[in-house]
């Protein structure tokens, strides 16, 4: 009676610890006797075995080397790693030797649990009023701590404030802006300043081709291309086409500028020019793909350019351009010819009219 009399909550508290340790003893055995049944001396050697499998000499480990340990082995020796050393019965022996490592890492944990909630339980927690916590020189810091933690959310939630009050305040002021807008455009309308307007009270030409069109959309795109406005789909376009029209010249310049057939030096520049536009035309194609990513129109997609088409394209335009020039020269010989004999006919004709006179 005197113990539950004198002490209060505390005495309470340690007599609990004290009755519980006194259970645990008399139901659990001691620690590491050697006549327990669940660590008799064969599983103490069937852990060694284990960990000699794992190839890990000297205990204790983590559960992650563990893990690394049995997938290094299961690198070696599973069936269908198709190594040299794949074994699968002694595959089979590693993973019996993983899971008893594990299961015996994993009582050890729960028993350090145990005993870490035991020695929580076992001391003494005071029942000091409120008032007690700070009396020492670590209720003191932890005082100052959370005064500090305060005057931070405090801080925070101003900041906050201001924040939402600012937002409030821009909207407050856009929807007042907007409204002195629309009274001031109701304001003309009903004075009549939009009555003089050349085309008032009808339809826009705009949409006489497409009545399914919707109006507003169509305005403002129309806006948007009076202004120089384009969409992204239409810029790629059109700068995948300037590159490639660039790339056909250049391969026309560059074949130009050799002879028909090339000696070897020329066929070598003229196959490192071809292999320069080889890599500009797979930049090229990785533009065709983001171009058919964002393009709305399936039939406005594009294909990928082929160098061989490319070059068979820039040979056959090279060979007509030769093929007209010859025609060009061989029609200026002849040209030449007529007007020879032209002059010759008209030197005769003139000779014969001076030895007549």
């Amino acid at each position: 009676m005197a113990l539950w009399s004198y002490g209060g909550a505390v005495q309470r508290s340690m007599l609990r610890c004290v009755v519980w340790a006194e259970l645990r003893m008399a139901l659990l055995p001691p620690r590491g006797a050697p006549a327990v049944c669940q660590f008799s001396h064969a599983p103490q050697r069937s852990l060694r075995e284990s960990y000699r499998l794992l190839q890990l000499p000297d205990p204790p480990y983590s559960q992650a080397q563990v893990k690394e340990a049995y997938l290094r082995m299961a690198k070696l020796y599973h069936p269908d790693s198709g190594t040299p050393t794949a074994n699968s019965a002694l595959f089979s022996q590693i993973q019996e030797a993983y899971r008893t490592v594990l299961a015996h890492l994993s009582r050890q944990g729960a028993e350090a649990q145990l005993e870490a909630e035991d020695e929580e339980e076992c001391e003494p927690k005071g029942q000091a009023p409120q008032h007690r916590q700070y009396l020492s020189y670590e209720g003191v810091l932890e005082y100052r701590q959370r005064e500090q933690e305060r005057a931070a959310a405090r801080d925070e939630g101003a900041v906050s404030d201001r924040q939402a009050h600012k937002r409030s305040r821009h909207a407050k002021i856009t929807q007042a802006v907007e409204r002195l807008v629309e009274d001031l455009i109701l304001e003309s309308m009903a004075r009549g300043d939009f009555q003089n307007l050349s085309g008032a009270g009808k339809p826009l030409a705009k949409f006489d081709h497409n009545p399914y069109a919707d109006p507003m959309t169509h305005n403002l795109n129309r806006i948007l291309m009076d202004n120089g406005y384009q969409p992204q789909w239409i810029v790629v376009q059109k700068e995948i086409r300037e590159a490639v029209e660039r790339l056909r010249a250049g391969l026309l310049q560059c074949r130009a500028g050799f002879g028909d057939p090339m000696t070897p030096a020329e066929q070598d520049r003229w196959e490192e020019h071809c292999q320069a536009a080889g890599d500009h035309l797979t930049r090229l194609n990785k533009k065709v793909d983001d171009f058919n990513l964002i393009v709305p129109l399936l039939s406005k997609q594009m294909v990928h350019f082929s160098l061989q088409r490319e070059l068979d394209r820039a040979l056959q335009t090279d060979r007509e351009r030769r093929q007209e020039r010859e025609r060009e020269r061989e029609r200026e010989r002849e040209r030449q010819k007529r007007e020879e004999m032209t002059a010759s006919g008209r030197g005769i004709f003139s000779w014969v009219q001076n030895l007549l006179k």
